[in-house]
């Protein structure tokens, strides 16, 4: 089902065609962490994206709840741009030989895909709250949260250690 199909022909359709974008995004994070965690150097970033695998697993855990609220199977639809997030930051990431300028790198990387979840959990939180559905606002409200979150704890990296260092590096 690609965004202008026929087969979206009502707001539920759109609601739950974009609930399936966002579980194909959170699966597609899933895999993109662990390449993430092992390129990583700074021992907090490594930790902030272990953590963040395990909260991603349970954001996951937290749509297939919604799925079967609206009586759906859990079914994802590609995301053409989450894809295209993912395959940038892996040719930066390539590209780049130094370890802490490879750390920016990474949190830019992720913080990409964060803005991406940010936009799309808070449209589906509109959503289903003009729906009517407030135990799916809830639910969604409680990944929104912890994506804003993340944001800020990247944020905070980058500004206080993996930046600075960064930044300190000359060429030879």
């Amino acid at each position: 089902m690609g965004l202008f199909s026929k087969d979206i022909a009502t707001f539920d359709d759109l609601f739950l065609h974009q609930l399936q974008d966002v579980y194909y995004a959170e699966n597609q994070i899933t895999k993109a962490l662990p390449k993430m965690i092992d390129k990583a150097t700074a021992p907090a970033l490594r930790a902030g994206f272990e953590t963040h695998l395990r909260e991603t697993e349970g954001q996951i855990a937290r749509l297939e709840r919604i799925f079967d609220l609206l009586g759906e199977k859990a079914k994802a639809v590609t995301c053409p741009a989450i894809d295209g997030i993912i395959k940038e930051a892996n040719e930066v990431a390539g590209e780049i030989e130094n370890k802490a300028v490879l750390d920016a790198a990474l949190i830019a990387s992720a913080q990409a895909v964060e803005h991406y979840e940010i936009t799309r959990y808070g449209t589906l939180i509109a959503w289903a709250d003009q729906l009517e559905r407030p135990e799916i606002v809830s639910i969604l409200q409680e990944t929104l949260d912890e994506e804003y979150a993340t944001d800020d704890k990247l944020t905070a990296m980058a500004k206080s250690s993996v930046n600075p260092k960064a930044e300190a590096v000359v060429e030879a």
